[in-house]
């Protein structure tokens, strides 16, 4: 999209930007501070922009709160701190503000009281384009002595003279403009009817993997799940591949694989509860399982529970997801193309059963398949 950019392909760019938004929105939730910076670089990202910062004006810790706040480029700072509906307290604000200023003047302490003259004329004119957007006047009195005062220096003196004589005075008219204060969302209680977190699987599935995570001998009912699914990848037209599962899931630990079985009703899936790494090869796991599910035509859930730790997990960029030395459960590149994935259950399997009822080598290809993380509920 960066090169269409570069290249003036305008069309080409907005076709882009929409597929992405549309289409991949997980994918960028997942990078989100790498994307919400990348799409500042260009202004032609108009859409990806807005789509970045709609999401960050709602939840603003998202990017606020990151490692990479300080390195944004001073434009989607601006783009962010202008909005009337930025859901974040003043105060917070102003202190981000600062902060991301400090850290564009290396080697300037984070305590004003060593400054230099030269030190605050260096961070006023580092921040020169993002005062005009701080709600001053919408700060309580408190916040103008214990966060502003320090720092008043880098204002223009008419400013910070209209700050202290709304201070002290309250009613008395000013010259300087008042922004209106920021809009303030009321939560919402979310709807008895939400979108489903899955496409293959359900509420009663998912409890019954939970189960299975926990070694428990019955099943979790749905009520009691003390596993959240957070979903990391869904296979869509253009991801069958294993580039989009490593894209999305190196480095990943506590997922669960899930698996619709092209033109069956079978739901296939795996647990890996260490980590994916495109790089290890073989990966040693006690804890991990394949299985089916209860599905349709298929009456019952088939647990098959690692038998063989050392070769529990195969984790190589050659192919995509694999358990098992004999290939228990196997999806090979580009999942959705026939018989381009197996289970295979022999005599020197690594797992306890074939989930599929089936002996010897048993191909199949994908109609869906789900990448989800579980972990602990609050």
């Amino acid at each position: 999209m960066l090169v269409a950019c570069e290249f003036l392909l305008e069309e080409l760019v907005k076709y882009l930007e929409t597929h992405l938004i549309e289409t991949n929105s997980s994918w960028l939730r997942l990078r989100f501070s790498h994307i919400y910076k990348t799409s500042f670089q260009n202004n032609q990202l108009q859409d990806l922009q807005k789509w970045c910062n709609d999401i960050v004006a709602k939840y603003p810790d998202k990017l606020f709160e990151s490692e990479d706040f300080t390195s944004l480029p001073e434009n989607a700072l601006i783009s962010l701190i202008r909005r009337d509906d930025l859901q974040m307290e003043e105060r917070k604000i102003w202190n981000y503000v600062i902060k991301w200023g400090i850290a564009q003047n290396p080697g300037l302490s984070s305590d004003p009281t060593s400054w230099t003259n030269e030190n605050f004329l260096a961070l006023k004119a580092t921040l020169k384009n993002c005062l005009p957007f701080i709600r001053f006047f919408q700060m309580t009195n408190d916040d103008i002595v214990d966060i502003v005062n320090p720092y008043h220096q880098i204002l223009e003196k008419n400013l910070w003279d209209d700050i202290l004589k709304r201070f002290l005075t309250p009613n008395r008219q000013i010259s300087s403009i008042i922004l209106p204060p920021r809009v303030i969302l009321t939560p919402k209680l979310p709807s008895r009817v939400t979108e489903p977190f899955s496409t293959v699987i359900n509420e009663m599935h998912a409890a019954e993997i939970a189960s299975w995570v926990d070694k428990k001998a019955e099943a979790y009912s749905v009520i009691n799940n003390p596993y959240e699914f957070k979903l990391l990848l869904r296979g869509s037209r253009d991801g069958f591949t294993r580039e989009s599962f490593w894209n999305l899931c190196d480095q990943q630990t506590n997922t669960v694989l899930i698996i619709k079985v092209n033109g069956t009703d079978e739901i296939l899936g795996g647990y890996n509860p260490t980590f994916w790494d495109k790089s290890k090869g073989w990966i040693s796991c006690n804890d991990s399982f394949i299985f089916s599910m209860k599905n349709g035509t298929i009456q019952s859930s088939i647990l098959s529970r690692v038998k063989k730790p050392q070769h529990a997990i195969f984790s190589s960029s050659g192919c995509g997801p694999q358990f098992g030395s004999g290939g228990d459960l196997y999806m090979a590149n580009n999942f959705n193309q026939i018989n381009n994935c197996f289970c295979r259950h022999e005599g020197h399997s690594s797992y306890e059963r074939s989930i599929r009822n089936t002996n010897g080598l048993s191909r199949f290809s994908v109609s869906e398949y789900e990448i989800f993380q579980i972990q602990k509920k609050d």
